[in-house]
């Protein structure tokens, strides 16, 4: 059977070419998902400054969820400062030492240096050594970094300040290190008081005794200080940095949804392909059935022609995957979603997972496809092969009809019985449901389309008649090649008008919410101390200050527990309508001080809270914190789910540093003279400023989401085009029959002019159609409004590349298709 499949696949190139090019490309997205999911799992950075520690202890940053993964907090979790003593008792280690991390600025004449400060003691992990002075020994002691003091014209002896929140400290150089580490030194206590954390240090550094191996003396720490978590090789990275953990969770959360979207519409693709190549062999299966072949023989040759093509395909296009989940590594380090210097973590197992699943997926489309030629009987079968069966099976219109209404109920009805997220969440995913009842009433929708248009006389003309019963006559070939056109056109108008909508809306309260006058910002932020100063300048009426962080809630999503993260902030409550509409709803945003917290609607009714109810949540360093919901806001998207008494926001930041201070002058203050005014370090900005800050996050995440659909759209485009170049190039023999009955060429591409119009209009209109119910699910979620934002100039694009694509992907093939003489035609067709 496998010299049959391949001499089979060997002399009819031109009808395999089509699967194996969706095959291909299926793969590559495939393996190029999958790695990003296993870079998730395993990949990372090598440590910098723990290089030399073979063990670093940290706390615990994160928390198990109840579907098996992990929240990550979205602040460092500190340890206590005793945990180093313990540990440093631990047999095999040498020295444990408590490493603190500060962001602080040098200043110089009209400058600044940035600078990392940290305890002395942490010299022990790198090759700083004093070139010039001594160790810091008294907490107004510093060792600078020799190129940062040679940039700043500072020597031993001299007295400098170190800036920290716009908050200056004067300490005396008594000396300096070797150039290019941009750090400063400080006593170990001194270092920690900066933190702001006198009590706690970052992580603990652990150095071992000559000839201990690093996994076994990670365990050995771990047993002895249950309460921490070790990590040896590049997994010291993340100890180092969260922004490597935060980026591991990002990979793991966006390769499993991006990736089981992009999975199915692959094997939906594949099946489509398949399907009609073996719909175009029907005379071939026709003559097999007729000679004897049995049904078991008919169904071993298309599985074994599924199986031998999707091997080759699926491994030759793991290859490019490889290399396109490299380029999303470039792309995602450039938006920020990851560090520049993450590496991906490139094994077998992705490969191996794209081969097999593009395998029985290649398998079932085959099998599914073949149903009809291989139960036929013999006798009906040559019958059947010149004309395409007239009706769709009753389970597959069933099914079909059913996926359509449960998805328009899904998308619409959704949002108007349930709140919150999983509002939202149903009313996206409504999408997937209807594009599968496209792909099943492909053929159906296109017959519909086809007569809607001859009512309308678009069809009116000989070439439009012939276009029209074409269409009806196969509809089953057509429909499989016009299926992929709809389903790009309904994937890309909801991902890209789901993203308009929620940017617009966030955009919105954002601009309108903002009423301060003036914006405070401050490199680093803005330590607390400084707020009172700047309420005292002149003509400022109220200063309120900003801190932004993310909290972690467990709340009941669809009957199930569910641990999510929620943008949080922290603002002082007095006059705080002055610079802030948050759109309150219910409750007084006044009664925001101690344990209380404010929700926006969209977080309250994904929580089940209402006024008075406690809200239990981890604060960013991981802290649980209950607080009872005292208001009720609509402007949500602009400001975060969650706003918290500043200080509670504060205490529990790795900074202790607010972002912005928000302030409201009175009329006729000079905005010049104010900026004068400001104590040195600090910048007065206008509302944009807060406003882009407000977006940053928001804004990379939907870049993000747009890079990787715009590849699932473009595997769509490819299989368009494949599809529907396949479906024509194998119509040579009817344009040669047309020919020889006195139809000239220009009679031809006028009918099958007729026929890219039905294709096209019925992508649009059937690709627009399916978009709107989980748009509007989403919008009426969101905003409230039915409508959402779609902008027309998109939307004119999605029309016209779907114009293009399927207009040239029929209207091309049928040219060359047309050059062979008609008789030279139907002998090499037949």
């Amino acid at each position: 059977m496998f010299s049959l499949a391949w001499q089979s696949i060997r002399n009819r190139r031109g009808a395999f070419a089509a699967a194996f090019v969706a095959v291909f490309f299926g793969s590559a997205l495939i393996t190029a998902s999958g790695v990003l999911l296993e870079s998730g799992l395993r990949a990372g950075m090598p440590p910098q400054r723990y290089a030399t520690a073979p063990v670093v202890v940290t706390a615990i940053q994160s928390v198990p969820t109840p579907d098996g993964l992990s929240q990550r907090f979205g602040e460092r979790v500190p340890l206590r400062a005793g945990l180093t003593e313990e540990i440093a008792r631990v047999p095999g280690v040498q020295a444990a030492i408590g490493d603190v991390s500060v962001d602080v600025a040098l200043r110089h004449g009209g400058g600044t240096v940035p600078l990392s400060a940290h305890g002395w003691s942490s010299t022990k992990l790198g090759p700083a050594t004093v070139d010039s002075g001594r160790a810091p020994a008294a907490a107004d002691e510093v060792v600078l970094d020799g190129g940062a003091a040679a940039q700043a014209g500072l020597r031993v002896g001299d007295h400098t300040e170190l800036e920290i929140g716009a908050v200056a400290t004067t300490y005396r150089v008594v000396g300096t290190t070797a150039p290019g580490q941009a750090a400063a030194f400080l006593t170990d206590e001194q270092a920690r008081v900066l933190s702001g954390r006198p009590d706690q240090v970052d992580a603990v550094a652990v150095l071992a005794d000559p000839g201990t191996d690093a996994d076994a003396l990670a365990d050995r720490v771990q047993q002895a200080v249950p309460e921490v978590t070790t990590a040896v090789g590049d997994d010291r990275a993340e100890a180092e940095f969260l922004d490597v953990g935060a980026a591991r969770q990002f990979l793991v959360v966006m390769s499993t949804a991006f990736g089981g979207t992009m999975l199915m519409i692959v094997l939906l693709v594949v099946a489509s392909t398949l399907g009609l190549a073996i719909q175009q062999r029907r005379r071939e299966f026709a003559l097999l059935r007729a000679v004897a072949a049995t049904p078991r023989q008919v169904y071993r040759l298309i599985a074994t022609e599924s199986l031998v093509l999707a091997a080759v395909a699926s491994v030759l296009g793991a290859v490019p995957g490889i290399g396109l989940s490299l380029l999303l590594r470039d792309a995602l380090a450039g938006y920020g979603a990851v560090p520049a210097e993450f590496r991906f973590a490139i094994g077998g197992l992705p490969v191996l997972a794209s081969v097999l699943l593009c395998l029985l997926g290649a398998l079932g489309a085959g099998l599914i496809a073949g149903r009809r030629a291989a139960r036929i009987s013999p006798a009906a079968a040559l019958g059947e092969a010149a004309v395409e069966p007239p009706r769709l099976g009753r389970v597959r219109l069933i099914s079909g009809w059913v996926l359509a209404a449960l998805g328009a109920t899904t998308g619409i009805g959704l949002p108007m019985v349930l709140s919150g997220n999983t509002a939202v969440a149903g009313a996206a995913s409504s999408a997937l449901l209807l594009v599968i009842a496209v792909a099943l009433l492909g053929p159906r929708l296109l017959t519909a389309t086809a007569g809607l248009l001859e009512k309308l006389g678009v069809l009116r003309s000989t070439a439009g008649y012939l276009a029209g019963a074409n269409t009806r006559a196969r509809s089953r070939r057509l429909g499989s090649a016009a299926t992929p056109l709809i389903m790009g056109v309904a994937l890309a108008s909801v991902q890209v008008f789901t993203a308009t909508t929620t940017n617009a809306a966030a955009q919105d309260q954002a601009v309108n919410g903002i009423r301060a006058d003036h914006v405070i910002v401050a490199d680093g932020g803005i330590a607390p101390s400084v707020v009172d100063s700047v309420r005292q300048l002149p003509g400022v009426d109220s200063a309120t200050p900003v801190a932004r962080t993310s909290v972690l809630v467990t709340h009941q999503e669809l009957g199930e527990p569910a641990t999510n993260s929620y943008p949080a902030q922290g603002v002082t409550p007095d006059r705080l309508g002055d610079v802030l509409d948050l759109d309150p709803r219910q409750g007084d945003l006044s009664a925001l001080t101690g344990e209380t917290v404010a929700l926006s609607e969209l977080a309250a009714d994904s929580f089940g809270v209402e006024i008075g109810s406690p809200l239990s949540m981890r604060l960013g360093d991981g802290t649980p914190h209950t607080a009872e919901v005292v208001a009720i806001y609509g402007n949500g998207l602009g400001f975060g789910d969650v706003t918290l008494p500043n200080d509670v926001v504060l205490a529990h930041t790795g900074s202790r540093l607010n972002d912005e201070l928000l302030l409201a002058t009175a009329p006729g203050t000079d905005p010049a003279a104010l900026r004068e005014a400001l104590p040195p370090g600090l910048r007065l900005t206008d509302r944009a400023s807060f406003t882009a800050a407000q977006n940053t996050e928001a804004t990379a995440q939907s870049a993000v989401n747009l890079l990787l659909n715009l590849l699932l759209l473009g595997f769509i485009a490819i299989a368009v085009v494949n599809i529907l170049v396949l479906a024509t190039a194998a119509r040579v023999r009817e344009f040669a029959l047309l020919r020889l009955i006195g139809a000239k060429p220009r009679q031809v591409r006028s009918m099958m002019r007729g026929e890219a119009a039905v294709v096209v209009v019925a992508a649009v209109v059937l690709g627009s159609l399916a978009a709107l119910p989980p748009l509007i699910g989403v919008s009426l979620s969101l905003t409230a409004s039915p409508l959402p934002t779609v902008p027309p100039l998109v939307y004119l694009g999605i029309v016209g590349a779907a114009a293009a694509f399927g207009w040239g992907s029929i209207a091309i093939p049928a040219r060359i298709a047309l050059r062979p003489a008609p008789v030279a035609a139907m002998r090499v067709s037949g």
